[in-house]
């Protein structure tokens, strides 16, 4: 069913996924629903809590003949060193991550100077009707969507963990909808 629900944002991945360059971290991996996107990308790594999503990330990368380092791991403690990465994807997961603050901080220790965040996330809505929605759903969601929580903003989030240069393209409807998404580009100061 959840992949059901991702697969429909597949032009967005399309998109998006090229944008990462060089060495690759790939936070919520998932079953791997971005991997037939990627290129010319020296390396891929990927992270995710979720055994059994882990288990189906690794049977697509094999079906797709792409190598992808995976480890089961939480996003607030990345087992990579300073400034390992080119690029960290990120799409889809702020809503989920138990401590997304602590997660982007990983995220700006494992990037390089200039490096670069790719995301695509939905955000807490701007107009009051459907912020009260999102709040009124999130514990039910959260119950039944493995763990995601409407009410987030991951942009907000983005921008307090200290990224700029930040890019972003709303995809799809903003008002009057629980899910407004918006995909783009944020640069770890140098």
């Amino acid at each position: 069913m959840l992949d059901f629900v991702m697969s429909s944002w597949k032009p967005v991945r399309q998109k998006l996924i090229p944008l990462a360059r060089g060495r690759v971290l790939e936070l919520g991996v998932g079953t791997g629903m971005n991997f037939p996107f990627y290129r010319d990308v020296e390396a891929v790594y990927g992270v995710e809590p979720d055994p059994h999503m882990l288990k189906r990330a690794r049977k697509r990368a094999r079906e797709l003949g792409l190598h992808v380092e995976l480890l089961q791991a939480g996003a607030e403690t990345l087992p990579y060193e300073d400034a390992f990465f080119d690029t960290v994807l990120v799409t889809f997961v702020l809503c989920t991550i138990p401590n997304p603050q602590a997660a982007l901080s990983e995220v700006a220790r494992v990037l390089k100077p200039g490096g670069r965040v790719v995301f695509v996330e939905h955000v807490r809505s701007r107009f009051p009707v459907a912020r009260r929605l999102q709040e009124w759903l999130t514990p039910a969601w959260k119950r039944i969507a493995g763990g995601c929580c409407l009410n987030r903003d991951a942009l907000a989030m983005i921008r307090a963990a200290g990224f700029s240069e930040i890019e972003m393209k709303q995809c799809g409807r903003d008002s009057w909808t629980l899910l407004p998404t918006y995909r783009g580009v944020a640069m770890r100061p140098s």
